[in-house]
């Protein structure tokens, strides 16, 4: 059996049944051997209905195909087309180098696949029922496609590669007793890895994995209730987008890559699947996670789209990007009831989100979490939004959110809500000094604004200008040089103590006695801080211009 059958026999003593003399001779001829009975309740792989000898074809048949099959007729390429069919026993390829393309469809599988370490070239296994795909480090030059499948123990592509796209569109993958319903940490994708209308249940692992183009999960449902991660995918790369966002009629043509999947109906009307259920593109199915999501250490090279998702995380559970890096970030999930939203070191160019998908009970952490461009995907954001967004992820005081949401809106040139971001910063400082500093800071706030309002304190100045006009006019003070004294100007002299540098003359001829001496010097000790102030505002107007 180890020979090529170049005779086109079987070998002597396999004894081939009549389903699997059927697929010998269509192998050869490069064509379906399709068993079905043409009634859609009988064909479903996941169905109760027992399907008898004459649908029954050995794994072993099917390995021997593929690894040492005969040679195919003249004019013919080899090739497995199977559907239809109970494949009975371990269908096992572990280490094998598979040359001939093969395709299954509608199949039924006894017990699991098993393809670790073979080399292959194009695989699809379309509508079956597979009970576990073990193929850690296998390596495919063509796609690997599984869509519409159940595999209900889980399928291993640890550290596997992939040559050009793989497809789990609208499969259904449960854990079985294992943690890990879908594990594919290291895992390589040259193009695109579609994920769209998928639903796991228990844990799926990406760690490390490479996807040359982009990961799409649209419409996709991943549940772990009774782990502490639904998604777990820390120092994932991916090429251009990551998508966890709505199917619906625009994201439908995205479903299948540019290797369209041999024998995958699809029509804009809906798509066919296993036991006949079928969706409709033009109603939307929201992205669902049930369990903690950790993106961590991400790279994507065009953008990360998080769009109208639905998290339901516990108190303990997070959706976790942690020092990603991405030039764009949509956020505008549905709001999350409880855990944590993490972006905590993160780097992003333009960040696109909404109001109302951040938390605002202080579940929100963002230390570190630096952005160019911060514009809202839906509706308003506005600055005092922006400060309340950034308020809640600092349930205590911390400079860099606040410093950084300043910087963000200087570079676009809004200096206006720049300074008020600033002054919001202070004013939380003040939240944390001891009584002398509130004191102090609560002065600062009620004169100047903390400088950042210098018509505030040019107000001020105008208001003590006044006041010590009407006060000394009523009390002028006695010359110093009787003689030698200017002609009085009550106006003149309160700018003289109000105005640093500036001299008109008149406070060095005139000489206050008693409480009016400790009055000028108050408004000497005063026009130096609002003086300053103010100039300080014209300084920044004035580099801006």
């Amino acid at each position: 059996m180890s020979e090529p059958q170049d005779s086109g026999e079987p070998p002597s003593g396999l004894q081939l049944t009549t389903a699997e003399w059927g697929l010998w001779q269509a192998f050869r001829n490069g064509s379906e051997h399709d068993l079905r009975t043409r009634e859609p309740e009988l064909d479903d792989p996941n169905g109760d209905h027992t399907w008898g000898p004459e649908r029954s074809v050995r794994a072993r048949v099917i390995a021997l195909l593929l690894l040492h099959g005969p040679p195919p007729l003249l004019g013919r390429v080899a090739s497995l087309h199977l559907t239809g069919a109970y494949v009975t026993g371990c269908l096992d390829v572990s280490g094998g180098a598979v040359e001939p393309y093969f395709e299954l469809r509608h199949c039924r599988f006894e017990q699991e696949v098993r393809m670790p370490e073979a080399r292959l070239h194009t695989a699809r296994f379309v509508d079956c029922y597979l009970p576990r795909l073990e193929a850690a480090r296998l390596t495919t030059e063509g796609d690997l496609h599984l869509p519409r499948c159940s595999i209900p123990e889980g399928i291993k592509l640890t550290d596997a590669t992939i040559g050009t796209d793989l497809l789990l569109n609208e499969a259904t993958v449960g854990s079985s007793r294992r943690s890990r319903a879908i594990s594919a940490d290291g895992l390589t994708v040259s193009q695109e890895l579609q994920a769209s209308l998928l639903r796991v249940d228990g844990q799926t692992s990406l760690r490390g994995a490479t996807i040359g183009s982009s990961l799409h999960m649209f419409g996709t449902v991943l549940r772990n209730p009774y782990g502490r991660f639904a998604l777990y995918a820390p120092q994932m790369t991916v090429e251009q987008v990551a998508s966890f966002a709505d199917a619906n009629r625009g994201s439908a043509p995205q479903f299948y890559g540019a290797t369209p999947p041999t024998g995958t109906d699809y029509t804009f009307a809906g798509l066919t699947g296993a036991g006949g259920r079928r969706w409709d593109p033009h109603r939307t199915k929201h992205f669902e996670c049930t369990g903690g999501v950790v993106l961590d250490d991400g790279r994507f090279g065009s953008s990360l789209v998080i769009e109208n998702a639905r998290f339901e995380l516990q108190r303990d559970q997070e959706l976790s990007l942690r020092r990603l890096s991405t030039p764009e970030l949509t956020f505008t999930p549905q709001a999350t009831e409880r855990g944590l939203i993490v972006l905590s070191g993160a780097t992003v160019e333009k960040l696109l989100d909404r109001v109302t998908s951040w938390p605002r009970d202080n579940r929100l952490w963002m230390a570190g979490f630096t952005y160019q461009h911060a514009i809202p995907k839906e509706g308003h954001f506005n600055v005092h939004e922006r400060l309340q967004w950034v308020a809640a992820a600092t349930a205590e005081y911390a400079p860099e959110p606040y410093e950084q949401l300043a910087a963000m809106y200087r570079n676009n040139g809004d200096d206006t809500n720049a300074r008020l971001v600033l002054l919001a910063k202070q004013r939380r400082r003040r939240e944390t000094l001891p009584l002398p500093g509130k004191l102090w800071g609560y002065l600062q706030d009620w004169t100047v604004a903390y400088g950042y309002r210098p018509a505030q304190a040019a107000l001020w100045m105008g208001v003590l200008w006044l006041a010590g006009s009407l006060l000394f006019e009523a009390h002028r003070p006695p010359a110093l040089k009787g003689d030698e004294a200017p002609h009085w100007s009550a106006a003149l002299y309160v700018l003289d103590l109000l105005l640093p540098v500036i001299s008109f003359g008149q406070d060095t001829a005139w000489d206050p006695g008693g409480v009016y001496q400790w009055i000028a010097a108050l408004m000497i000790m005063l026009g130096w801080i609002l003086a300053t102030t103010v100039a300080a505002g014209a300084t920044r107007l004035l580099r801006r211009q």
